[in-house]
């Protein structure tokens, strides 16, 4: 089955380039509810399931024991700017179990956001591990390891029991099997396992609504749900997607980008889960796209100020360095 077409960027009225790609929404019962390509093919999902595996951190009531906040639940869930506040929660939960930045193995890049590395650097400071954009999960898997008498050092190997539990709850949740074969290395050094899209769409059907969960899942989920919803500076930051469209829509929404253009969302009021995947890795596309699908089959649940946050999220401007109009990218995928 050949892929679709996911978003098309415009210069003036012409389309210049073209966004290939799958997608695929789920109901509560893991049922197709709509597709466009291969979705049955297997993706790695990257960092959008961040928040599955901090299913862990609450389940075990580590964050009830540590008295975790809602900044730090959302930084556990998050691929971060590295802005201050980041680093700064980061260090914080480490801290609740007596432990330092020596302690995470996500290894160090400079702040994503480049005013955040500027600052950085104007203030005579390096980059630490506590800028990766991964700390906060990272911080979360210690803070699960060392709550329970567990030696975190190694806890990034796919043999340490903190990183096989999350694993476990990856596979629960998705339905997929997470094989040795179908698994790689994220960019901060923790496995990724390819799964199908689909079974990614149905994971946070179940994540959102929380059917067919055990009720002690369903309420960890509600949790990181209202953190997130809480505090979403700290998942993405400064101008991310994710944080605009999650600052906007409360708890009635969960989204994730995922590194190579991966994405997911759920619409927990209506048990509607959705995963998308760019073809060439552009997050710009599968932005485009989930405002789309979000705006198609967000019915009753969007009301009239949500449809202007999404139709402009949709049909994006594009200026120069100018700060002049030379086109605009544009969802195509809820056309089909």
């Amino acid at each position: 089955m050949s892929d679709g077409v996911l978003a098309e960027v415009l210069r003036g009225d012409r389309v210049e380039s073209r966004h290939g790609g799958r997608a695929v929404v789920v109901d509560a019962a893991g049922r197709v509810v709509w597709s466009m390509g291969d979705v049955a093919a297997a993706v790695y999902p990257r960092s959008t399931v961040k928040a599955l595996l901090a299913l862990p951190l609450v389940e075990t009531g580590t964050a009830s024991r540590l008295n975790l906040s809602d900044d730090e639940l959302a930084l556990a869930c998050a691929s971060h700017n590295g802005e201050a506040a980041h680093a700064e929660t980061a260090a914080r939960m480490l801290s609740r179990v007596g432990r330092d930045v020596g302690c995470l193995e996500c290894g160090t890049h400079w702040p994503t956001l480049d005013s955040a590395a500027r600052e950085l650097a104007a203030e005579g400071k390096v980059a630490s591990p506590l800028h990766n954009n991964c700390s906060g999960k990272h911080a979360g898997m210690i803070c699960v390891a060392c709550d329970l008498g567990i030696d975190p050092t190694g806890y990034i190997s796919p043999d340490h029991p903190v990183q096989q539990a999350a694993t476990a709850v990856l596979a629960e949740m998705t339905g997929a099997a997470h094989e040795d074969a179908m698994r790689g290395i994220d960019g901060c050094s923790m496995p990724t396992y390819a799964i199908p899209l689909t079974a990614l769409a149905r994971g946070f059907a179940r994540f959102g609504g929380g059917v067919g969960l055990h009720p002690d899942r369903a309420a960890a989920a509600s949790r990181l749900r209202a953190a997130v919803a809480a505090a979403p500076f700290m998942v993405a930051g400064s101008g991310r997607f994710d944080t605009v469209l999650m600052r906007h829509f409360g708890e009635r929404l969960f989204c994730k980008m995922g590194a190579e253009g991966v994405m997911v969302a759920a619409l927990p009021q209506l048990g509607l889960g959705f995963a998308l995947k760019a073809d060439d890795g552009g997050n710009r596309a599968v932005e485009v796209a989930l405002a789309a699908l979000l705006r198609r089959f967000g019915g009753d649940v969007l009301q009239e100020a949500d449809h202007a946050v999404l139709d402009g999220l949709a049909h994006q401007t594009l200026r120069n360095w100018n700060g002049l109009t030379v086109g605009a990218i544009r969802a195509v995928v809820s056309d089909r």
